[in-house]
This record gives structure tokens, sequence and C-alpha cells, in this order.
């Protein structure tokens, strides 16, 4: 195995740790470290007195494994398991890394900067070492209290519920037989002080918060106490419009009275950190903390898997000690940017149906009257009795649910079986777009489909755009989307997104994007924006007036509103998306490109997360490498906190009337 050729840098750019010992400066220059890594690490070793370069090279890895999602780096397994953007594997192993047992043991003697065992004690460090996990100290407090406060949560007593109202209210709001599972939800979200519904887009997540919602009113006014105070929330502004838009739409045709309709209608959602509550002049802390808890009865987050591991510990410490806590999230989706796979690790074994203890799985019959499908798990602890995992999704095609299903199971023949099966749901067009060895004719020829169903939705916007008809024109924006796994190079939204525009301007008359706006401009969203109530992600066209002038149109709360695009300070002209900004929408076609089966993006998260925006079509572009690269890719975080709430014995008393 030959060693690591760094690829050429400029020897003065900000990229490269000049002054650092040599073995930091190999990792740097092999980008496996950046700067920032092994300034850090130095730093720390000189107040240490610490200059065994070993040692500083894991300190280094530790610094990098937040930055990269990760809580803590397995110094036994990060010579195997470490990735770079352009660096095969084997290039990396050829690396000077540690033997790791004797590397394990040195950092363990460095007492000055690394604490040892996963107990509390009076060691303030700025790293702690279990087993052979480095972690940051911060990560490691972060993580155990998260479990901690979810434990504490789960091993509550059950809520003291007359048993026959609630089996009533259940029936009379989830009435079809195929609700078995969102009955049992349903139930657990109103019994237990801890609860998750987990679930594809369409299988009924928000349907079952927002009736829920109303039995907990009911159940309020029905004792003759005050409706709970309800917390809804997401981590975007855009995620907290959609679950505020999805329960009032639900709330409408709810079987419950005016004043209970009315109760959901007047519910407003925000982002968690405007429900925590900046501090100034922090950017970890908030003004609700353990010290000032929140109000809330019961505080509902959407879209939790985008949660990172430290703000949902913010979170979860600021709920009062009798408050409640319900999650509500796709665990199979891509991840939070920041560290931790927080609801892929409380869902934990339970992502493959319920897991519930004895006594649970009897009160859940009693009140749903359902022979529920998963019997209790020999050794499993009742820390599950609160998550359900919906499976039966209602929104997209028989052809596109099968091969969800399979990149989800991780089960790459299935999925190149499905997207060949249905090409009246599922076009693949099997070609690598970057292919330097590809003629341009044949590449023409092969994005035809692409091609005709970018051009009809981009007309469509223009038309509706130019005379006016804001409506219209956003929803011919929703109808497709051009999905990109990267923002930039040949695979990247921006790229194709000017392709796009180049297709536009062949295909429509008098059409040009010349000048910052233009009629049927799509436009992206790309900061909050409170004073307008436009949040990062949202949609919007450019519609020509009837004084003549040009308007920007979006939707709000449901409802047109428009503005002088000279008041959008943060948008960009929207052809294209990254995947990653899509997470939470859905389209009626959706158009998916994916890279070559090098990109270190490229998983199975991310397929599947971008597979399920589509609702009636998919386009798919790439090669079967590419796609079973990516099915049998599952994005890889280092995390412990499901090994702590999954093998902790965590009970709860049942008490229900």
């Amino acid at each position: 195995m030959t060693a690591v050729e760094p690829r050429p840098l400029d020897p003065f750019s900000a990229e490269l740790a000049l002054n650092a010992p040599e073995l930091l400066r190999e990792f740097n220059q092999a980008e496996v470290l950046a700067a920032a890594d092994v300034h850090v690490a130095v730093e720390l070793g000189r107040l240490a007195a610490v200059d065994d370069p070993e040692a500083l090279l894991a300190v280094a890895l530790a610094v990098r494994a937040p930055r990269l999602g990760h809580v803590f780096v397995d110094l036994a397994t990060v010579s195997r398991t470490v990735a770079v953007e352009d660096a095969p594997g084997g290039d990396l192993l050829a690396l000077p890394w540690p033997e790791p047992s004797g590397w394990i043991a040195r950092v363990g003697e460095l007492a000055a900067l690394v604490a040892r065992g996963d107990q509390d004690d009076a060691q303030v460090r700025p790293l702690r070492l279990i087993g052979s996990r480095l972690y940051l100290d911060r990560y490691w407090r972060e993580e155990r209290q998260l479990a901690t406060g979810l434990a504490a949560f789960a091993d509550r007593p059950l809520r003291s519920i007359d048993s026959t109202w609630l089996a009533g209210g259940l029936a009379r709001l989830f009435p079809a037989p195929e609700d078995e599972l969102q009955r049992a939800a349903a139930a657990c979200l109103v019994l237990r002080s801890f609860a998750v519904v987990a679930g594809g887009p369409g299988t009924g997540k928000t349907t079952t918060v927002a009736r829920v919602i109303g039995l907990l009113v009911e159940e309020a006014r029905a004792a003759g106490r005050a409706a709970p105070l309800i917390a809804l929330c997401a981590p975007t502004g855009k995620a907290a419009a959609r679950l505020q838009g999805a329960v009032h739409h639900e709330a409408a045709s709810l079987p419950v009275d005016d004043q209970v309709r009315a109760t959901l209608l007047e519910l407003r959602a925000g982002t968690i950190h405007r429900l925590l509550g900046w501090r100034p002049g922090s950017y970890s802390r908030f003004r609700h903390d353990s010290a000032n808890r929140l109000p809330h009865d019961v505080v509902i987050v959407d879209e939790t898997s985008m949660v990172s591991l430290s703000l949902m510990g913010r979170l979860t410490e600021a709920i009062r000690g009798d408050g409640r806590l319900v999650l509500v999230g796709d665990p199979d989706q891509l991840t939070a940017i920041e560290a931790g796979a927080v609801l892929r690790d409380i869902v934990g074994p339970a992502s493959v149906g319920l897991r519930l203890s004895g006594g649970m799985r009897a009160l859940l019959h009693r009140v749903t009257g359902a022979e529920l499908l998963e019997p209790a798990v020999a050794g499993s602890t009742s820390f599950g009795d609160g998550i359900v995992a919906l499976r039966h999704g209602h929104r997209f095609g028989a052809a596109i649910g099968g091969l969800a299903d399979a990149i989800r199971r991780g089960d790459a023949d299935a999925a190149v079986a499905a997207a060949r099966a249905a090409p009246d749901q599922i076009t693949w067009i099997e070609l690598d777009v970057a292919d330097p060895e590809r003629r341009p004719e044949e590449a023409r020829a092969a994005l035809a489909p692409l091609r005709q169903a970018a051009v009809e939705a981009g007309a469509a916007v223009v038309a509706a755009a130019r005379g006016g008809e804001a409506e219209t024109a956003l929803g011919a924006l929703a109808a497709f989307r051009l999905l990109c796994a990267h923002r930039r190079g040949a695979y990247g939204a921006a790229t194709w997104a000017a392709q796009s525009e180049r297709w536009l301007s062949e295909a429509v008359e008098d059409f040009s994007a010349e000048g910052r706006d233009y009629p049927g401009r799509p436009l992206l969203v790309t900061e909050n924006d409170y004073e307008l109530r436009l949040y990062n992600g949202d949609t919007g066209v450019v519609i020509s007036t009837a004084a003549g002038g040009l308007g920007a149109a979006f939707l709000r709360d449901g409802r047109l509103a428009m503005f002088a695009p000279s008041r959008l300070a943060s948008v960009q002209t929207l052809h294209a998306m990254t995947i990653h900004k899509s997470q939470g929408s859905q389209f009626e076609t959706a158009a998916v490109l994916l890279p070559d089966l090098s990109s270190r993006i490229l998983t199975r998260e991310l397929l599947y997360t971008a597979v399920t925006r589509a609702r009636r079509r998919l386009i798919l572009v790439g090669s079967e490498a590419s796609l079973r690269s990516a099915v049998t890719r599952p994005v890889a975080r280092a995390t412990g906190l499901r090994e702590r709430l999954w093998d902790g014995p965590h009970g709860a008393t049942v008490s229900t009337g």
C-alpha cells in the first residue's frame, strides 16, 4: 500500500497547519484534519504540557468528530472508518496511524487533558475517555444529560385516564380499521409523559398529533380543567410553518365541537430556538433552561430528525417536571447537520415495529381494541413503551413507496428492481452526468425526460407569472423540483439551476433570466426573516402586477402574501435545490440527480430523503453503481445515546382507570 499523495495546495493556504508537529501535518495534508482541528489540539497540548504527537493526533480527531456529526471518535476503529471527500479508504489506511491499544493507553494517561470513565466526578478536563471512545467533555456531558432526561420522562407514571372514555375518543377520531397503529400512537401520547410518533412521509404522523391535541383538550374540559398549554415547534421556521398549517388543516374536519376546534386553530408553531428564547451573547444557552422552565404542559416537536444532540438537550432540560414531550419525525431521513443522530437513537429497535413491555401492550389492547402486530420483545426495556413507528404510507404511489422501503431496508437488489419495475411512476435515467467519456449527444438524448419535465413546469410558472396569476404560479412551482446532492460542481444545484434556465430560454418565447428579477423567477429564501414571516427554505415566484411592476408571491400560513422584491434580502433563484433543503417538502414530480459513487455524502439517508419527496412521479438520474452504493452506505455517526437509552432499566408504572 502506498503512502497518501496529498493534493497540491497553496503553501500559504489557510487549510494548512504549517507549524504543527510533523504527524499532524501529514494528517492535515491528507485532509483528514482541518487546520482548526490541529490548532486546537496543539494549543490544548501547550496548556497541559503535552507534546506527544500521537496523543495530540487523538485530541485533534476528537475535535474533528463533532464537525462531521459524530459525538466522539473511537480510537480503536478510526483508521478503518475515517473518510474524506477526495481520498479513497485504502489511501487513508496508509497514513501512519498509531497502534490502537498502546495509543488508547497513552491517551488515558494524560491526566491534565483527559478524564476517564463514564461517571461524573471532580475531574474537569477538556476530554473524556470511555473505553476507546474519546469525547470532547461538552459532548459527553450533553449525551449523558439527554439520556438521563429522556429516561426520567419515560419513567414517570402513566396518567390516570378513564380507559372507557379514552377508548371511545380513539374510536371516534381514528375510525378506520387501518388506523390501528395510529390509535396506539395516540393512546401513548395521551397516557405518557414521553412519546414518539415515527414514520415516513404520508404515514399519518401529523394527523395523529392533531387528533391527539383534540383529545387532550376534550379530556381537560371533561375534568373541569383549562385546556393544556401546548407548544408546537420544529428545528426550522419552514418546518414550523408546515406543522402549524397541517394542524389547522386537520382541525377543520375533526369530529369535535366548535370550542375544541377553535383551540386547535389558535395554536401557533415556531422554531425550537424561539421557543427557548435566545440569550444575548450566547450561541448555546437560552432564556429557558433548568432554572427557568417553559410554561407549557405539552411540547410537540416535528421534524425531530433534524434536531442536534445539543439542541435536544437544551429543550429537555427546559420542560417542566410535570410537562410532557412528544417527538415526531422520520428516523430514516437525513440527520442534523450538527453532532448526533438523536431521533434514530431514541427510536432504536422500535424502528422495526412496536417494542412494548407486557403491561403497556395489554393496556393499549384495552383502549384500542386491537391485537397489536408486534409482541413484547424478550429482554426489552419499557423505554420503548411510548414509541410507535407508523409504516403505512398514503402519500405516494406503490412503486415509489416500494423503492423507498427497499432503500430504508438497505436492500440494493430490491431497490434496483423497484426502480425499473414501473416506468410510468419511476423514470430511471442510468447516466452519470459527469462521465467525461460519454458523448454530448448521448447525454442530451438520455436526459430528454428530465428536460421535458423541467421545461413544462418552468413554462407553466412563467406563463402564470406573466399573467399575474400568483396562486397558479405557486402551484406550478410546487409540481416539480430538481434535487441535487451537492450545492456546486458537476452534480450541484447551482450547475443544474443554470442548465434549467438554458433549457427554458430555448423553449419559452421571449424568456430571459438576465437581471435580478423577471416574471416567473422561482425564489428560495435562504435566511429567516421574522418581520416578513418568511423562513429559510420557503419558496415563491416573481409575478407581474396589475400596475405593471413586479411582486414576489409566497404562501404564508396557507394564504397568499405579496412583497416587493426589493424587501427580500436573502433569496436565490430556485430552478434546483439540494436534497438537504428539500426535507419536509413534497412535489408531484421530483427529479433526483445522484453523484458518482465516490461522493462522501451519497448515503442511504440522502437517497431515501430524495426519493420520498415525490408524490406521483420520480425521475432518477444516476448510474446503477451510484444507486447501489447509496443504498448500502448508511450514515455512520458515532454516538452513544442509543446504548444509554435502550440498555438501561427504564420502568414505568401503569395507573389508568
